[in-house]
């Protein structure tokens, strides 16, 4: 059961980020700015971060064959949609119908293997999960770009529908209804604020690529999405039944833990839309060969996870995490002293794997670490905290890199007017590593703060 939802969640979030290396051919396509294309992606995280947050209601209403099915439904219809979208908005709807199944199977998946394994078993099974959560966007990137060099990039949905087709029919019958069934009252007004409050910050933060931060489009609806988010907080901590229960910040490791994750999808999001970037733009290399430049380093990810999974039931979370932090701070130091229009394709394929090391480090210590301290009634509503701010994460990754390599390349070109389009993307990716940098010297001080629950 464990294993067919896994399968699930990793073919959702292999379609978070497998267009990144698409993105120059649907400009061409479509001809649309690379601000426009990168829609394909924030658009999908916009998606799962409005839906995210109800997922903890769902939960309680339906049974878990119920929204698997419902999951799949939506990611089918989607992913059909997209592939035969005769221009940009019919690929852009089709990507958010996508992201509806996602949004729904990634919080139950969660849920669901909090409930059905004992907790000494819990650190292997995340370590797994883990690998589902951190290979899928990686190796997005890295399969896309042989798919769109040999097929064309609508192969990526057609062999996203081959996956769950097979899914529905090999994995469906392995799902049991594990979930308790509460029907508790729908909010309403909890939901408005829900999604005016997520969907206002991923909107905001994803136009800034476009416009800077002092037009309407962008600080309009920050400010709407702001201020509908702390309306939704001070609601639930009113609420008797409420629709997240965000008394699970008062556990001290959970909320360390979701902060850790936060910033460890960051770099995982931001990484994997710039990478492609670089690749094709400044190495001016096609999308196969930049696809097979990614592989190592999801590589060492999927090798990594499950046994880390291990490490942590035996040591705890506290003897990994700021060890994965540490390598992410020297591979991104590794990326700002080597990034140009020369880099050896070697340099750029040891700072990965040393990257993606650090990450299998990361995402699933700092998530279960910080679930194990919750008591059982609160599994749903932690799941739905953690997921829904990875979305933002992703969203604020993506939304950053491509507005600091823009504000990378205007300052070479105000200093060199006649540098080349390759040169000004590789300027611009190298300023993004300076900031990815931060995050990953933040990450290693707060993960120093971390205690191991003992359950």
């Amino acid at each position: 059961m464990a294993f067919a939802l896994m399968i699930g969640g990793f073919i959702g979030l292999f379609g978070e980020t497998a267009l990144n290396m698409a993105l120059t051919n649907i400009m061409t396509d479509f001809s649309i700015s690379a601000a426009t294309a990168q829609w394909l992606t924030t658009g999908y995280l916009l998606m799962l971060g409005i839906l995210v947050p109800i997922s903890s209601l769902l939960i309680q209403w339906f049974t878990t064959k119920q929204l698997v099915v419902t999951s799949l439904c939506f990611s089918i219809v989607g992913t059909i949609l997209a592939a035969l979208a005769p221009n940009f908005v019919v690929l852009l709807i089709g990507r958010i119908i996508q992201a509806v199944g996602t949004g729904i199977l990634l919080p139950l998946m969660m849920n669901v293997i909090l409930l059905i394994f004992p907790i000494h078993k819990r650190g292997a099974v995340m370590g797994v999960l883990g690998l589902v959560m951190t290979t899928a966007p990686a190796i997005g990137p890295a399969l896309s770009g042989i798919i769109v060099d040999t097929l064309g990039w609508a192969f990526i949905f057609w062999i996203s529908l081959v996956l769950y087709l097979a899914l529905i029919v090999f994995g469906l019958k392995q799902i049991d209804n594990v979930s308790q069934i509460t029907k508790p009252a729908i909010d309403v007004v909890s939901i408005v604020f829900s999604t005016l409050g997520f969907g206002g910050l991923i909107y905001s933060l994803s136009s800034v690529a476009e416009k800077t931060f002092t037009s309407a489009h962008v600080y309009i609806p920050f400010i709407i999405g702001f201020t509908a988010l702390v309306l939704f907080i001070l609601r639930q901590f009113k609420m008797k039944q409420p629709m997240i229960n965000l008394r699970v910040f008062k556990y001290p490791m959970f909320t360390i833990g979701t902060l850790l994750l936060f910033i460890g999808m960051l770099l995982i999001l931001s990484t994997a839309i710039l990478l492609p970037l670089y690749l094709k733009g400044s190495l001016l290399l096609s999308s196969a060969i930049a696809g097979l430049i990614l592989i190592p380093g999801s590589a060492t990810n999927a090798i990594l996870s499950p046994a880390i999974g291990k490490l942590f039931d035996q040591f705890g979370a506290k003897k990994i995490l700021p060890l994965g932090f540490l390598l992410t701070v020297i591979a991104s130091v590794l990326f700002v002293l080597t990034l140009s229009t020369e880099t050896p394709i070697w340099q750029i394929i040891v700072s990965c794997m040393i990257l993606f090391a650090g990450i299998s480090m990361i995402i699933m210590p700092a998530q279960t670490n910080g679930l194990n301290e919750l008591p059982r009634e609160l599994y749903a509503d932690g799941a739905a905290v953690m997921n829904t701010l990875q979305q933002i994460a992703g969203a604020t990754g993506t939304a950053l890199a491509i507005t600091l390599m823009v504000s990378g390349q205007n300052s070479l070109l105000a200093s060199f007017p006649g540098s080349t389009a390759a040169e000004l993307l590789a300027a611009g990716t190298k300023h993004v590593f300076f900031f990815i940098t931060a995050f990953a010297v933040i990450g290693f001080i707060t993960s120093l703060f971390l205690k191991r629950v003992r359950v």
